[in-house]
């Protein structure tokens, strides 16, 4: 690609012209002497025509130059004799302790002599004289010349200092704060992180690698009339992997890549945004064939017009710029935009839209196999047990990204490392995974008896929901053990991953989720605090159900789901729609409530041994509770029916308290 096209490239500017002009004209102010040029005169005329008049303030004697130089009062400059000398150039503020006359002397003695009778003669007053030293011409020279590089080297610092990362200057200092601040790596950089450090995005890594691809390799894509595509956006949640995925594309591929983030384009500046997006292209065009990666780019990005009254008028003219330049009237080829966000829904659909964002590549939470190829690259360093069983660390850890997973590892090795281990095996995965779902174990947190009794039904009411409801998550773990700054207990469960529920499984779902609540009814004739979260769970399911799935026969098969949210202040539906729905919600859960109720009252006795056993242990697993109460009834059904599926992972249900207003109660929310 031709550089330039057409554009003629004019002299560069250098700042540092500017610094030679400043000290040239200091050099010379030092030099030149501005003042008024002595005028030579004898020594007569000197007695004669300055003297006598007493106009002379002072005189010094020149040892080194056998002068005398003559200072004239301000007062007497306006006089007729030197006007005519210095030709009306004169003025007080001018010759301020300048000498203006000099004669010669040979002998300084008899010169004193001679000015002592003159003086004595002709009754003047006496004339202060001291001897001085004439400066040689170097040493002002000198002095101007380092307070100068003082003043340049300032300086320079100076706006180092404010083109630095935290000033947002860019690299040129304050005079290039429109310069774009990318990274660029280039051909050979050394970047540590390649596609084999990214493990549980397969598809997503073929699509990248493809556009590596196009870029080598353009005419086996060209050559069948197909053209490359402009850009990818990489959309996930938090902690996926997205800006993992650029880093190691970064790291594999053999030509130019500017990284930088969305916020880099933002400045208190007006203006400031597109200039750094038009340097940004500019540079991109020198590197063709390149590929630009914006990390979170919803920072400029977000849909126009959305909201007038806090509307940013530079976010969006930085965003137009990106716009133009991605797909404006002159097209650029051979530039790839790579980009990623998790805030898909707020961008705008100009920048969606095909010939700007071609693709996009969903980066989900990896599965149970994904979690396992994480698991094995975030080991890689650590030192493990032989008997760590990767696969049930996966099973145990559904819904984790793989910054949760990496975080998980981490904890584990420090656990190891604690407890004076050589090597990290599962109980200190365990320890890990239960510190980084309800946080830090505290077992010295004083709890009343009744309130730990409470916490126990409340958990064995969860437990027991959950073994004896067909369509509810098995139980893996339960423990009343204190964690973090708020959780008094948490049971942990093993679901099959699905994506598709049916109103049977979301109805024992929040069974499941009320038998803590049902447990404390049963067993002490009143409820706390403990079911905050549950609550607001069993909430959202049964909106849900009735407002998104259309699971319900009065509100009918519709859905008020609005995923762009463009009735933000309108409901799309009516005030008697709207009490429809509420009654129908709690509809399904008072049946909800009850049939926990009923379930729980039939077995009061397995209920009871549960919560005597945690009172007793704190931490109850699966085969402990298979021993208090039997098998899962439908285990044998559920194995036979995920025979073909991939294994079933882990999901925990945390209880948590926080204190309320008073101080006799506890507020125990548990998320899921």
């Amino acid at each position: 690609m031709e550089k330039g096209d057409g554009q003629r490239k004019g002299p560069k500017f250098n700042i540092y012209w500017v610094y030679g002009i400043i000290a040239i004209v200091l050099i010379l102010a030092q030099v030149m002497n501005f003042s008024p040029e002595l005028k030579v005169i004898s020594e007569q005329q000197f007695r004669n025509e300055i003297l006598l008049p007493g106009d002379v303030q002072k005189l010094d004697l020149v040892k080194n130059k056998e002068q005398v130089h003559v200072y004239i009062k301000s007062d007497r400059l306006s006089k007729e004799f030197y006007v005519k000398q210095f030709k009306g150039r004169l003025s007080a503020d001018k010759v301020k302790g300048t000498p203006l006359f000099a004669f010669e002397v040979v002998d300084w003695k008899a010169f004193e002599e001679r000015l002592d009778t003159f003086c004595k003669a002709n009754n003047v007053a006496e004339v202060e004289m001291r001897v001085v030293k004439a400066p040689e011409w170097f040493g002002p020279l000198l002095n101007t010349v380092f307070t100068l590089l003082i003043i340049i080297v300032a300086w320079i610092l100076l706006m180092r200092k404010m083109g630095g990362p935290a000033s947002g200057g860019g690299p040129g200092g304050i005079f290039n704060i429109g310069k774009s601040k990318a990274t660029l790596f280039d051909k050979g950089a050394k970047v540590n992180i390649t596609f084999a450090d990214v493990a549980g995005l397969d598809e997503a890594k073929v699509e990248v690698m493809e556009i590596v691809d196009f870029l080598k390799n353009p005419k086996k894509y060209t050559s069948l009339g197909g053209k490359i595509p402009k850009g990818a956006l990489l959309v996930g949640p938090p902690g996926t992997g997205k800006t993992l995925l650029a880093k190691a594309m970064a790291g594999e591929a053999q030509v130019p890549f500017f990284s930088l983030s969305g916020s880099d384009f933002v400045e208190m500046f007006v203006g400031v945004g597109a200039s750094r997006v038009r340097d940004l292209f500019k540079q991109a065009r020198e590197k063709a064939p390149c590929i630009i990666f914006i990390d979170e780019i919803d920072a400029i990005g977000r849909a126009r017009g959305r909201n007038a009254i806090m509307s940013n008028d530079e976010r969006e003219n930085t965003l137009n710029q990106l716009l133009v330049e991605m797909d404006g009237f002159g097209g650029d080829t051979g530039i790839i935009i790579l980009a990623a966000t998790n805030r898909p829904d707020v961008l705008d659909s100009a920048l969606l839209r095909p010939g700007r964002f071609d693709r996009q590549i969903s980066i989900d939470r990896p599965d149970v196999k994904g979690r396992e190829a994480i698991f094995k690259v975030h080991l890689g360093p650590i030192k493990i047990s032989e008997t760590l069983d990767l696969h049930k660390l996966a099973e145990q850890t559904p819904g984790f990204a793989g910054a949760d997973i990496a975080n998980v590892c981490n904890e584990a090795a420090l656990i190891a490392a604690r407890k004076g281990k050589e090597a990290v095996d599962m109980s200190d995965f365990q320890d890990a995974i239960d510190r980084v779902i309800g946080g830090l174990e505290k077992k010295n947190k004083i709890i009343a008896p009744h309130e730990k009794s409470v916490i126990a039904y409340h958990e064995a009411g969860h437990a027991v929901c959950g073994w004896f409801l067909e369509h509810a998550y098995p139980l893996l773990k339960v423990t009343i053990v204190p964690r973090g700054t708020a959780a008094l207990g948490y049971a942990q469960y093993t679901p099959t991953e699905q994506y598709l529920y049916n109103t049977d499984q979301l109805m024992d779902q929040i069974c499941m989720t009320l038998g803590g609540r049902a447990a404390e009814q049963i067993f002490f004739g009143k409820i706390s605090t403990g079911a905050a979260n549950d609550l607001q769970q069993i909430t959202r399911i049964a909106y849900s159900m009735v407002t998104a799935y259309g699971m319900n026969k009065k509100v009918g098969n519709v859905s008020f789901y609005d995923p762009s949210q463009e009735n933000t202040f309108t409901k799309p539906y009516s005030e008697e729609t709207g009490k429809l729905i509420d009654e129908e919600v709690r509809s399904i859960i008072d049946e909800a409530y009850q049939r926990t109720i009923h379930l729980l009252t039939e077995k009061k006795e397995q209920v009871e041994k549960l919560a005597k056993e945690l009172l007793d242990k704190e931490v109850l697993h699966k085969s402990d509770v298979e021993e208090l109460i039997g098998k899962r009834p439908f285990e044998e059904k559920k194995l036979l029916e995920v025979e073909e599926t991939p294994p079933a992972a882990t999901e925990v249900i945390a209880e948590e308290t926080a204190a309320p207003d008073t101080n006799t109660t506890t507020d125990s929310n548990e998320t899921v």
